[in-house]
């Protein structure tokens, strides 16, 4: 029986619009052609584990381009690379009423943040769990057992929803449901099929 729904934030709860940055740097003369090597040399999976300040990040950032970039400007379009998915809200906070619910996900310190004051992140569902704060990343074993020890978890019981694969990969490598995200409506049917109650307003939906 399911007793714990853990969802990630971007991708599932907030959809990422990340092409617009990309965009911008590429148009500052930031090379830009191979994202995952340029993740790489940033170090994005060492800020999103809390060794690389959000601050140190950009700072990381702006020395790559040719010409001076303008710091504020930069952050804001660092921050401002999310859109909250109204469905995926109004799933989590029905659910708060016969399960317990919470967050898991890899953010950095700059965008945990920004999320917290435009959506209360911190006080939104029964617990969270930042990758900054607990120096651990997604999907590896640690930070799925750190969530289990903070939040109480029993693996069988808990489900994971996530958008990317290995991350789904990983938390069933740790004995916990998964389901991989991709739309709301295939989301609420996985959960049904794990015979998961849908909040008043998703109850009428069917499978199909």
């Amino acid at each position: 029986m399911i007793r714990n729904i853990v969802f990630d934030v971007g991708g599932v709860l907030l959809e990422l619009r990340y092409e617009p940055f990309i965009r911008y740097l590429a148009e500052a003369g930031i090379d830009m052609r191979d994202l995952p090597r340029w993740l790489v040399q940033v170090d994005l999976a060492g800020h999103e584990r809390g060794e690389l300040s959000g601050e140190a990040l950009l700072g990381r950032i702006a020395a790559m381009a040719p010409r001076p970039l303008d710091a504020a400007d930069l952050q804001a379009r660092w921050l401002d690379m999310f859109e909250r998915s109204e469905e995926m809200f109004a799933l989590a906070a029905g659910l708060m009423d016969e399960y317990r619910v919470y967050l898991l996900s890899n953010a950095g310190d700059l965008h945990w943040q920004h999320f917290d004051r435009l959506y209360g992140l911190d006080s939104l569902v029964h617990g969270a769990c930042a990758s900054f704060r607990v120096r651990a990343i997604k999907p590896e074993r640690d930070i799925y057992r750190r969530a289990e020890a903070m939040f109480g978890l029993d693996p069988a019981q808990t489900v994971f929803i996530d958008d990317l694969e290995p991350n789904v990969l990983g938390a069933r490598q740790c004995g916990w449901h998964a389901i991989l995200h991709r739309r709301p409506r295939t989301t609420r049917q996985q959960l049904q099929a794990l015979g998961v109650r849908l909040p008043a307003p998703f109850a009428a939906e069917k499978e199909h």
